[in-house]
């Protein structure tokens, strides 16, 4: 009886005040990369462009501010040109009227990466989300604990969408 109401002590003592110390460092981090992540998009909506400095300047920032690492995957939403071809009535400011197609993350970054600007005209979305790769101390416990119960998919993320409008 001693031993169980030992390991209990422990536990209340110990482990949880450490999982919530861990999660409240989750947390922090969460919210970071969130505002980050809006602030690039609003870079990204103002310049009308997706630059390779830019880029690299967002990714050292979420990574130092937090001590992960990230993977930034973008899509982008691009306003067709030629919206007349479904439609009797030409008025791209009426709604409905808009048709958009996808470029997604490997097309934008191989601009990026080429240190080329991705460019963006007026009225085209931009999405930019952000999953972590490394985990943290909180995520290892929680997936340690998770993978007990069958779900170990607790992931930082932050996102954020924009319509550009230069």
């Amino acid at each position: 009886m001693t031993i169980i109401v030992i390991g209990i002590t422990v536990v209340l003592m110990f482990v949880i005040p450490l999982m919530t110390m861990a999660d409240r460092a989750d947390d922090v981090a969460q919210l970071t990369v969130s505002a980050e992540t809006a602030d690039f998009v609003d870079t990204i909506r103002t310049t009308g462009k997706i630059t390779a400095e830019e880029y690299n300047k967002f990714l050292q920032t979420i990574t130092a501010s937090t001590g992960n690492t990230y993977d930034v995957q973008f899509e982008v939403k691009v306003l067709d040109e030629n919206q007349g071809k479904k439609s009797v009535q030409v008025n791209r400011d009426k709604i409905g009227e808009n048709y958009y197609y996808g470029v997604f993350d490997s097309q934008v970054k191989e601009k990026v990466e080429k240190n080329e600007e991705y460019k963006l005209k007026e009225g085209d979305i931009v999405k930019v989300w952000v999953v972590i790769t490394s985990p943290t101390f909180a995520q290892q416990l929680k997936n340690s604990l998770y993978s007990i119960i069958g779900n170990d998919t607790y992931l930082v993320v932050g996102q954020a969408t924009g319509t550009v409008t230069k």
